[in-house]
């Protein structure tokens, strides 16, 4: 999995996670990312700073704004209060609802990396739901 930090033509800047960089590109030049905010799919990757391992030890991480806890938490309640939860029979699920196996409807659980990936390469559309520490659910 690659994770880019994305920006629509208005301006607006989402991270999304793809498989591969090759898989970001066929789903940017199929039109199948788009802006969470405006809906927009005139989407180009924004500059990235790379992570490079070392040997030093590096002390915390990066402090994560309030705002941004409070919204990653409003999606959260959203999805559990307006989702069934499948627990981990989630991949399963939502392969039956993309190929037309079974009524769509809004759910959540648990997948594997592996399980993940394969979602992914079938083109189901999934979204990581945020999980905050329990100090900040």
């Amino acid at each position: 999995m690659i994770k880019y930090t994305l920006l629509c033509t208005d301006g607006h800047e989402f991270e999304g996670w793809f498989p591969s960089s090759s898989g970001y590109e066929r789903q940017a030049e199929a039109g199948q990312v788009t802006c969470p905010v405006c809906g927009g799919d005139k989407v180009t990757k924004a500059m990235m700073a790379p992570n490079i391992s070392t040997s030093e030890k590096r002390s915390g991480g990066a402090v994560v704004p309030r705002e941004v806890t409070e919204m990653l938490r409003a999606v959260r309640q959203h999805v559990v209060a307006n989702a069934d939860y499948v627990g981990p029979r989630f991949a399963e699920e939502a392969r039956k609802m993309h190929f037309g196996e079974m009524e769509a409807r809004g759910i959540y659980g648990e997948a594997t990396v592996t399980e993940t990936r394969a979602l992914l390469n079938d083109g189901v559309e999934i979204h990581p739901l945020p999980k905050l520490p329990d100090e900040h659910n």
